[in-house]
C-alpha cells in the first residue's frame, strides 16, 4: 500500500495526488478500482467502504475528492448514503458506481448530488475518464462528459417520460408479492399462509431478495421498496 502511494506520489511530480474513497460492497470491485487507480498518474485511494453506513463515515472523515459509491449497497442504499453526505459534506464530488440503473435513478442521483454515474462493465475504459471530466467541473453520464446539466437532465426527463419504467432489480413475480407482503408488515408465518408455501421457502425469498436489493434488514427492504415503486401502495 505505501509503495503504491509512493509511485502514485512520484509519478505526478510533484502534483497533490486525486484523493479518492471507493464504496462497494464486493471486495474484488473495491480491489479492482484500486488497482486501476494506482495504475493511474495522480490517483490515490485513501479509503474503502463495504456498506452505506461506512460510507459516510469514511468520505465524513477523509474528506477526499472523490467517493465512488455503489448503488446498492447493503445497510443504505447508494442514493441514501448519497443524501446524508451531501448535507454534511457537499464539498465532496460523487460518482455513482453501478451494475444497471434506470433512467429514474439517474435522475434522482443527479438530482441529490452526484457529479457523475458509471458503469461497472465499462468501468476499465471510463473510471480515470470520468474522475478528470468530474474534477475540472463537467459531469459524466452514459460514457460521456456532460458540461451542460440542464440540458442533459431535461433530455433525461423526456426519455423517462416517453418510456415509463418500472425496475425491478432482477425480482422474480413471487418475490415482489413477498416484497409487498413485507411492506403491509407480514411476518414470515403470515407469507407462508398467504402463498401455501414453507417458512423456510419465505427465508430463501427473503435472503434472495436482500442479495437482490443490496438491503440487510425488513425495514430497509420495505423502505427501499416504497421508495424505489417496487410496490404500490393504497391511497
Amino acid at each position: 500500500m505505501k509503495e503504491a502511494v509512493k509511485k502514485t506520489s512520484e509519478a505526478g511530480a510533484g502534483v497533490t495526488p486525486i484523493r479518492v474513497v471507493v464504496a462497494d460492497d464486493h471486495p474484488v470491485v473495491r480491489f479492482g478500482v484500486r488497482n486501476m487507480l494506482e495504475n493511474e498518474n495522480g490517483f490515490e485511494v485513501v479509503g474503502e467502504a463495504e456498506d452505506g453506513d461506512v460510507a459516510i463515515t469514511q468520505t465524513l472523515e477523509l474528506e477526499p475528492d472523490i467517493l465512488l459509491l455503489d448503488l446498492l449497497m447493503p445497510r443504505l442504499p447508494g442514493l441514501e448514503a448519497m443524501r446524508a453526505i451531501m448535507s454534511k459534506s457537499p464539498r465532496v464530488k460523487i460518482i455513482m458506481l453501478t451494475s444497471t440503473i434506470s433512467t429514474q435513478q439517474i435522475i434522482e442521483a443527479l438530482q441529490i448530488g452526484a457529479r457523475g454515474i458509471v458503469l461497472k462493465d465499462a468501468v476499465a475504459g471510463d473510471l480515470s475518464k470520468s474522475l478528470r471530466a468530474v474534477l475540472s467541473g463537467d459531469y459524466w453520464i452514459g460514457g460521456e462528459r456532460v458540461a451542460n446539466l440542464v440540458s442533459k437532465l431535461n433530455e433525461l426527463m423526456k426519455e423517462a417520460a416517453a418510456v415509463p419504467e418500472r425496475k425491478t432489480y432482477g425480482l422474480t413475480p413471487r418475490e415482489l408479492e413477498v416484497v409487498t407482503c413485507i411492506v403491509e408488515g407480514c411476518s414470515n408465518k403470515d407469507v407462508a399462509k398467504q402463498f401455501s408455501i414453507s417458512e423456510e421457502t419465505v427465508k430463501r425469498h427473503l435472503s434472495n431478495i436482500f442479495d437482490k436489493t443490496g438491503v440487510s434488514t425488513r425495514l430497509e427492504l420495505a423502505l427501499f421498496a416504497i421508495a424505489h415503486k417496487l410496490v404500490v401502495l393504497d391511497n
